[in-house]
């Protein structure tokens, strides 16, 4: 069977990378961003003055969301439109990245619909109107080097992966210090977005030896420099790491895909307005448990010699609490989030995560009940994999 394997198109990283923006060529440029925080730190300021001084005409998109609409897209399109741009400048999280691949898309092509843009790899040719470059101000999703966008549809509370190589950015520029201006949380929640692009890769039914060398890496990259990186935010080097991290896991999804707690951290996410790399660190250590205890093959045995580690699921959890991280959905403080309505809407997420496409290369197949446990399991925070009924008894989460 033959298989592709795609690499990013160019990336400039490390130090001083931010000003390789003013090399870019063309005439109007559109800058796409998110909340305050790139504003506040000076990083649109100097991005607007770098892209002016090279030539262009500047407008900006901001207040893209934390979990990007198919409005705020559908907005971004038109203005695009309306200004059209040559090149697309997305700064930012990787919301912001990912609004603004859906809007370039939209922009490139009017007639398509949202709906359209779901089956993977369905959309037509790019860079006839514009190019596309990434900024990243975190390094968790990825997005400025993948073919992945995750837009949300709030009518039906759910985020939609879409996928096409087609989005893959022309320029992906990498500079520590943006990532160095985030609060301790967002490393954390980011962070831990590399790692599960990283195990997921490793343990996709896709992974090959052309994936598995960069998954592996980025999964060292993380447990030794997250760490460092939040506790130390200003710490470059290991910023540095995190970026290359983050990268190197990109390229391992992009090509292997992901699996099951991507799948429930997309729909979790739907419901309620959790940090996507957040529901990955919750959700992480029970998907390890169901795939090593439901896979025909223990597909992180390789990987825990690699990192002198007896059990993975254990390291994740004990990596969270070194990040303070929550440890249930129950003690998140997610906006919206309470256990009635977690109850009254786990029979519709566990559904809708079952369609999830990146259920498709998960090394076990869940059922619906082996998702409600896990999402019962997560809310609240039982280790060891099992779930609590409610009785003196507890369940063990795996298919029967």
């Amino acid at each position: 069977m033959s298989m592709t394997y795609s690499i990013p198109r160019n990336i400039t990283y490390g130090e001083g990378a931010f000003e390789s923006l003013g090399t870019l060529k063309g005439a109007r440029a559109m800058l796409v961003t998110g909340g305050s925080a790139m504003k506040t730190n000076g990083f649109l300021e100097r991005a607007r003055k770098l892209l002016e001084q090279a030539g262009f005409a500047i407008r900006i998109i901001d207040g893209v969301e934390p979990n990007p609409s198919v409005e705020t897209v559908q907005r971004g399109a038109k203005e695009m439109s309306d200004f059209k741009p040559d090149w697309i400048v997305a700064i930012g999280g990787g919301s912001a990245i990912d609004a603004a691949k859906v809007m370039w898309a939209l922009y490139e092509h009017p007639e398509l619909t949202f709906e359209q843009m779901l089956t993977p790899n369905s959309i037509p040719p790019l860079r006839t109107k514009a190019r596309f470059a990434a900024i990243p101000s975190t390094s968790g999703t990825a997005s400025e080097i993948t073919a992945f966008s995750v837009i949300t549809d709030t009518n039906k509370h759910i985020k939609y992966p879409i996928v096409s190589a087609e989005l893959v950015p022309d320029r992906a520029i990498l500079d520590p210090m943006l990532p160095a201006t985030m609060p301790p949380e967002v490393t954390a929640n980011s962070g831990m977005d590399v790692l599960a692009h990283a195990l997921e890769a490793i343990a996709s039914t896709q992974a090959t030896s052309l994936t598995n060398p960069s998954a592996y890496e980025a999964a060292r990259l993380v447990f030794e420099y997250l760490p460092i990186a939040y506790t130390y935010p200003t710490d470059m080097y290991a910023r540095a790491k995190m970026h290359e991290a983050s990268v190197l896991a990109g390229m391992a999804f992009s090509n292997a895909s992901l699996g099951l707690a991507h799948a429930l951290a997309h729909k979790l996410g739907g419901e309620f307005d959790i940090p996507h790399g957040l529901a990955n660190a919750l959700l992480l250590p029970y998907v390890i448990e169901f795939n090593r205890m439901n896979a025909e093959d223990n597909p992180y045995e390789f990987l825990e010699e690699f990192l002198g580690v007896d059990d993975l699921a254990d390291a994740v959890r004990e990596l969270n609490e070194v990040l303070g991280l929550p440890t249930s959905l129950s003690e998140a403080g997610i906006a919206g989030y309470s256990d009635e309505k977690f109850a009254q809407v786990l029979d519709r997420m566990s559904q809708n995560a079952l369609e999830d496409p990146c259920l498709l290369t998960n090394p076990a197949q869940p059922t619906l009940d082996d998702v409600r446990q896990i999402y019962q399991a997560a809310s609240l925070g039982i280790g060891a994999g099992t779930q609590s009924c409610g009785m003196d008894r507890e369940i063990p989460i795996q298919s029967s």
